[in-house]
Parts: C-alpha cells; structure tokens; sequence
C-alpha cells in the first residue's frame, strides 16, 4: 500500500543498496512487517539537512515525573516554586481503593484484638467462651488474621501502584469472605436451632471436669442442675453448697454470646462486599496506564517496517530537496547500522530482498 501511494525514488540512490526495496517479495514478508510502518515523519530534522548545526531538544519525561528537566524549570517550564501539581494527584479509582482497604484493614484489625483477648483471658467471662465456644472461637481468628494480612497485600498494590499485588488482593477478599461468613453461619446455626439441647449434650459429654470446673468459677454456679447432677468438686462447689446449678446462667451466657457473634459477622457483609466490588472495578485503574506500559509486538520495529520508512524518508527528501540530500540520508543510515551490534536484534537494511 506504502509503495503504490508513493513514487519510486529518482537516481542516484533509488539503486545504491537494497534499503530501498520495498514492497517485499512476498506477502509473506508483508505481514512480517510491524503496524508501525503506517508512520512516515512529515518534518525532518535540521541535523539531517545541516549537521553543523545540530539542534537540541530538552527531553522530556512521562507525566508526573520531573527528573527529565532542569533543576530550577518544570514540566511547563516555569520555576520550581511554581510547579504544577495536578499531575501527582492520585485518580478516583485509586482513592476509592484507599478508603475501602482502609475499611477493611479497621474491622479487621478490630475483630482479631477481640479474639486475642478473648484468648489471653483478658475479658471477665472470655474463659467461658473459650470452653464453650472453642470452633467457632478459632475460625473467628482465622478469618481476622487472614483479613488483616490480606489488607497488607492491598496496601502494597495501592501504594506502590502494583496490579499483580492488587489481582493477588481482590483474589484474597473472595477466601476473607468465605471465612467472614463462616463463623456467622455456625454460630447462628448453634443458636437457632436447639441450643438447650446441644448444651446438654456439651456438658455431659463433650465438657471434661477441668472445663466444667472454669465454668462453674466464672459462673459462680455448681453442677448442671444442682451440686449433684454432673458436677466437678472444687472450695466452692461441693455437696451441700448453696450454689445454684448453672444450666440456667450458661444458657442466658450462650444466647447472648450467640446472637452478637452472629449478628456482627452479617453486618460486615455488606461492608466487604463494597470491599470486593471497589476492587474488582478499579484495581486496574490504579493508574491511568494501559496494561503494562509495554509496545504491543504488531507495533515492533522490525526490518520490514524500517526498510519502508526509510523508503518513505528518501521519497518526501526527493521530492523537497532533490537527490542529494535523499543520497546523504541514505550514506548516514547506512553508516549508522554498520556501526551498530551484529546481533540478532541489530536492524540489517541490506537484508531486505530486492524486488
């Protein structure tokens, strides 16, 4: 298409090398040839037509980053006292991100301090609760934890502008959220249906005399049903103690404990179920880059595409300045690639086949 929209180049260099061989031989060789060859510079440079007077741009960098330009000018060229900072703001998506996973590193970060002082005995009847409510207790902490350290990963990816770390953590809020509800579903499971039932059978059978005797101190209470029924022999538990049986007071304990345990495992549902959504629709807008900021391979650079921008180069240089100009353009390319690496990824112009 490139060589039937333009004319052949005039002598003396249309037949100086074979750099000028374009269209290939082959339609082969034509889809080897990169999207990028759709590019023929409209202005050239005024080193290429004077080279004794070169002339110098001041490189520039990506959006954001300052480090390209002199110490006392910034991006629009103004001093450094007034630099312009809209572009080192975070976006939307990235402070919907930061708000969320602030969310979720609170609750749980505040769910496992209860569960750890839960454990270390800290609260005035937690060692009933860690008699009695042992399964449920354990995946309590299990999900915090791994809450808080999915949190981490979150922070990670948000702060480093990181996309694997925020795949890794969107992925993690799924198995936070199976453990979240976990522990909801058995202890709303436990209350509902047949509590008293299920306590007799702890207490008879599941319960130890060392269990029963930590309950019967924190409950101040002796027996299930009075000293005689099932009961563990202690200074203020024996026969003729006046202690009331602790059926009673264990079950008001379990029911109260049941229905918070539950009933705050649900309301953080629809909180990180928020959690999840913000990081399902903005992990990937963390920035404004596409991907991964890497040339797509179709818009690679490749022999085929050079050979036919230099065809292009040397057309436009005939056309404007005659063929002088086209043939020095072409004695610098050449000169140029002889002087690069003879490796495979060095760009041989010569290696194009002629027509």
């Amino acid at each position: 298409m490139l060589g039937d929209s333009l004319d052949q180049p005039k002598q003396p260099f249309a037949s100086t090398s074979a750099l000028l061989s374009w269209p290939p031989s082959s339609v082969g060789d034509a889809s080897n040839s990169a999207l990028s060859v759709n590019y023929i510079p409209s202005k050239f440079s005024t080193a290429l037509l004077s080279p004794k007077r070169p002339r110098r741009r001041r490189r520039r960098t990506g959006v954001g980053d300052f480090s390209g330009f002199q110490p006392s000018e910034d991006q629009d060229g103004h001093t450094k006292g007034h630099k312009d900072s809209r572009n080192l703001r975070w976006n939307k998506y990235k402070w919907i991100l930061f708000l969320t996973n602030l969310l979720f590193t609170l609750y749980s970060l505040a769910a496992l301090i209860i569960a750890l002082l839960i454990w270390f005995d800290v609260f005035l009847f937690a060692d009933v609760i860690r008699v009695g409510n042992t399964p449920e207790l354990i995946l309590s902490t299990l999900a915090a934890a791994f809450g808080l350290f999915t949190s981490v990963i979150g922070w990670a990816g948000i702060l480093l502008n990181n996309r694997s770390f925020l795949a890794i953590y969107t992925f993690l809020l799924w198995i936070t959220f199976a453990l979240l509800v976990v522990p909801g579903y058995v202890t709303y499971k436990r209350r509902a249906f047949n509590l008293e039932g299920k306590l007799n059978l702890q207490w008879s059978r599941d319960l130890m005399d060392t269990g029963r005797l930590r309950i019967q101190n924190k409950l101040a209470c002796c027996g299930y049903y009075s000293p005689f029924v099932e009961a563990t022999i202690s200074q203020t538990c024996y026969s003729r103690s006046v202690l009331p049986g602790c059926k009673a007071s264990y079950l008001d304990f379990e029911r109260r404990v049941l229905d918070r345990w539950y009933l705050i495992c649900f309301c953080l549902v629809p909180a990180h179920i928020a959690v999840m959504l913000a990081s399902l629709l903005c992990s990937n807008h963390v920035t404004y880059r596409f991907g991964k900021g890497m040339m797509p391979k179709a818009y690679r650079m490749g022999q085929q595409s050079m050979a036919a921008i230099v065809h292009g180069c040397a057309n436009q240089l005939t056309e404007q300045y005659g063929p002088e100009v086209a043939s020095t353009f072409l004695s610098k390319t050449e000169s140029l690639i002889s002087l690069a690496p003879s490796d495979s990824a060095t760009l041989n112009l010569r290696s194009i086949p002629s027509r």
